[in-house]
C-alpha cells in the first residue's frame, strides 16, 4: 500500500494546492496562536473551500482550552484532530472526532505505554524532542527508538525532509510520513518543487 503522506503548517492557498497535486492525503492546518505556521479562522476556511475532494484536513492543537476547539469545529470542516501538547485522553477524546495524538520521542518515553494510554487514537506521531518547540524543528529524532511492531499506526514526523524521507520510509515501516519545515522556504512559506520531490522520494516503491 502506498504510503499517507501530509503536509502540515500550511498557511495559503497556493501551497494547499500544491500538496494535493502533487498527491497529499492531508495537509494540516496549525491552530495555536503561538506557532509561526499559525492559520486564522478565515485564512483556514480558504484554504479549506480551495481544496480538491479526498485531501484530508487536519486541525492542529497545541494544549488548547475546551471552547477554543469548540469553537473551531463550529467553524472549520476539518477531518481529524491532531493533539501537539500535554493533552490527557479523556480531553482528547471530548470532541466526537478521530484524533491522532502526537509525541516528543526521546530515549525516556516508552512509546508502547503511551500508545495503551491513548487506546483511542487513530495514530501516533512520532516527532523530535526540542525544548520548547511542539513540532516544527527541523529536527530528527533516533528512529532505533520505534519499537519494531508499534501497538498502532505510526505518523513519522521531525526533521524529514526529500534527501532523508526514503530512507526514513525504508527504516519504520511508518503508515505515514508528515513535513513541514522540510518543505519550505521560509517558516509557513512551502516551496512546491521539495513538496512533489518529498512525497516522490516518501513513495518510491512504486515508482
Amino acid at each position: 500500500m502506498s504510503i499517507a503522506v501530509k503536509i502540515c503548517g500550511i498557511t495559503r492557498v497556493e501551497d494547499a494546492l500544491a500538496a494535493a497535486n502533487a498527491g497529499a492525503n492531508a495537509i494540516g492546518l496549525i491552530c495555536f496562536r503561538d506557532s509561526s505556521r499559525y492559520v486564522t479562522l478565515d485564512r483556514a476556511q480558504e484554504i479549506i473551500s480551495a481544496l480538491p475532494p479526498f485531501v484530508s484536513v487536519v486541525g492542529v492543537f497545541v494544549n488548547p482550552v475546551i471552547t477554543e476547539v469548540e469553537k473551531i469545529l463550529n467553524t472549520l470542516a476539518l477531518d481529524i484532530l491532531q493533539f501537539h501538547g500535554e493533552e490527557t485522553p479523556q480531553f482528547c477524546e471530548q470532541f466526537s472526532y478521530s484524533y491522532i495524538k502526537a509525541i516528543r520521542v526521546s530515549a525516556e518515553v516508552d512509546l508502547v505505554q503511551y500508545a495503551e494510554r491513548y487506546l483511542n487514537a487513530k495514530g501516533l506521531l512520532l516527532d523530535s524532542f526540542v525544548e520548547g518547540l511542539h513540532g516544527g524543528s527541523g529536527v530528527r529524532f533516533d528512529w532505533n527508538l520505534i519499537p519494531k511492531e508499534p501497538p498502532k499506526p505510526v505518523i513519522l514526523s521531525g526533521g524529514l525532509n526529500p534527501s532523508n524521507v526514503k530512507q526514513a520510509v525504508a527504516q519504520v515501516r511508518p503508515w505515514a510520513v508528515d513535513v513541514s519545515s522540510g518543505v519550505e522556504v521560509q517558516k509557513g512559506i512551502k516551496d512546491a518543487a521539495k513538496i512533489t520531490q518529498f512525497i516522490r522520494e516518501a513513495r518510491y516503491e512504486n515508482d
